[in-house]
């Protein structure tokens, strides 16, 4: 990433949502060279974010933060975007020519129609990185992909601004927007939940320290899965172990009810892939199938 000392800032930016995404994103495009002018935050943290991450920069309404930028980064939540070009475009807020980049996953260049009569630039560039809105997540930034999707004759500005950041622009075509955020949701948030389960399990087996005992298996797990794919699969279900897995079911009753139902449903979709990639016989595959169908109707 290009440091502010060894070139000149080109755009005025404003950022619109000091939220984790916002705040970091600006920071990373003021480290690049351009000059963040103004942000807006309602809320204490999002108030404290925009101190620590973009310090001397004001704070002031959306409305302003649009009249005085060139580049206009709106990271708001993907259902509060929509309302908020909406509502921009109903007070005439644009500048014709402004470039305004929204960082939503979900929406492509659809959500910018109601701003399209004042001539704006609209961009979807989305960083495909979990945030917790410190500086650190600005390093992170060198070893992100962004999906992008912009207008042709944009698709050049789109993927500078994120090689700028440190990043690595991936196309996206607007109608696959939501089905690339559906897989990046699937795959992380929904992590996240699994882990959580895993460890509150862990803690009521006995294990002092159930994060030290899950991040080695774990992690190679995740980097198995991510080179190999379904031929990492190893487990009880890949083997069609149908007696430990209703030892499973019995032992997770208990514990919340969430936990229960997510091995059921992943552990069933587990012996689907298996059987249908040839893993999993079927004479193994029926009887494992049938006792987690069977917890299903419980």
């Amino acid at each position: 990433m290009t440091s502010a000392e060894e070139r000149p800032a080109r755009l005025k930016v404003g950022v619109v949502g000091a939220g984790r995404v916002g705040a970091v994103l600006g920071a990373a495009l003021r480290s690049a060279g351009h000059q963040v002018v103004a942000v807006s935050g309602v809320s204490k943290a999002s108030r404290r974010r925009a101190a620590e991450l973009l310090p001397g920069i004001p704070v002031v309404p959306v409305e302003e933060v649009v009249a005085q930028a060139e580049l206009v980064l709106l990271a708001v939540p993907d259902d509060a975007l929509t309302d908020l070009v909406a509502g921009l475009s109903a007070t005439r807020a644009w500048q014709a020519g402004q470039l305004v980049v929204h960082t939503s996953g979900r929406h492509g260049l659809d959500v910018f129609e109601p701003a399209l009569p004042f001539h704006v630039l609209g961009l979807a560039v989305h960083p495909a990185m979990t945030f917790t809105g410190t500086a650190m997540d600005i390093d992170r930034l060198a070893d992100c992909c962004f999906g992008v999707t912009a207008p042709e004759p944009l698709r050049p500005v789109a993927e500078a601004l994120v090689l700028e950041v440190g990043g690595e622009p991936v196309w996206i075509e607007e109608r696959h927007r939501a089905l690339y955020h559906a897989a990046l949701a699937h795959g992380a948030n929904h992590l996240v939940t699994l882990i959580a389960q895993s460890m509150e399990a862990l803690a009521a087996a006995g294990v002092t320290d159930p994060h030290r005992m899950l991040e080695p298996l774990a992690s190679a797990a995740l980097d198995n899965s991510l080179r190999a794919g379904d031929a990492a699969l190893t487990g009880p279900v890949a083997r069609g172990d149908v007696g430990t897995v209703a030892e499973h079911l019995r032992q997770l009753e208990p514990l919340s009810p969430d936990i229960r139902a997510t091995y059921v449903a992943l552990a069933r979709a587990t012996a689907e892939r298996a059987l249908a990639s040839g893993r999993l016989r079927p004479t193994a595959a029926e009887p494992l199938l049938d006792i987690l169908a069977s917890d299903q109707e419980r």
